[in-house]
């Protein structure tokens, strides 16, 4: 098991928050950005959960923090890692995404985040980086949307 702190036990809490982010796409069935009740049970269900549907429920009006009945994709992440702790990882990817939050066309690459880490002093090697990003990388291109890096990096704040 990975010392907490860790690199390892840090990128195991980032790939678990990737899974979530996996899990409510595949759930959010007309991909409007958020999801109902129903979804929600299918997501905790996938994820190895056996809720009831009153618990389902209570879930739903815990995390709906705008009240409209749905659950968007930042109020899902909110209510599932709250309590993590992603330590040193998670400021120096907020000091990434600060870093590189003038070039919201672009996506980031595996050298790009090789390049801001280092620059920011904390030298994670390139498979690190590689890593990082073939698990933010939601459509396979080798490199990840600006949207989805920002939706990451909040989640983890």
């Amino acid at each position: 098991m990975a010392q907490v702190g860790s690199i390892s036990a840090q990128t195991e809490i980032l790939s678990h928050v990737l899974s979530l982010v996996e899990a409510f796409r595949a759930f959010d069935s007309d991909n409007d950005g958020s999801i109902t009740v129903a979804e929600l049970g299918g997501i905790m269900g996938s994820l190895g959960y056996n809720p009831s549907e009153q618990e389902v429920r209570e879930m739903m009006q815990k995390g709906d923090t705008d009240n409209n009945g749905l659950l968007s994709m930042e109020e899902f992440l909110e209510m599932n890692t709250k309590d993590l702790q992603i330590g040193s990882l998670g400021n120096l990817l907020k000091s990434a995404f600060e870093t590189l939050k003038g070039d919201e066309d672009e996506a980031l690459t595996v050298d790009e985040l090789f390049q801001v880490m280092g620059s920011l002093g904390f030298h994670l090697t390139r498979e690190d980086c590689q890593s990082i990003v073939a698990s933010m990388d939601g459509d396979g291109d080798g490199a990840v949307s600006f949207e989805d890096f920002q939706l990451i990096v909040t989640s983890l704040l």
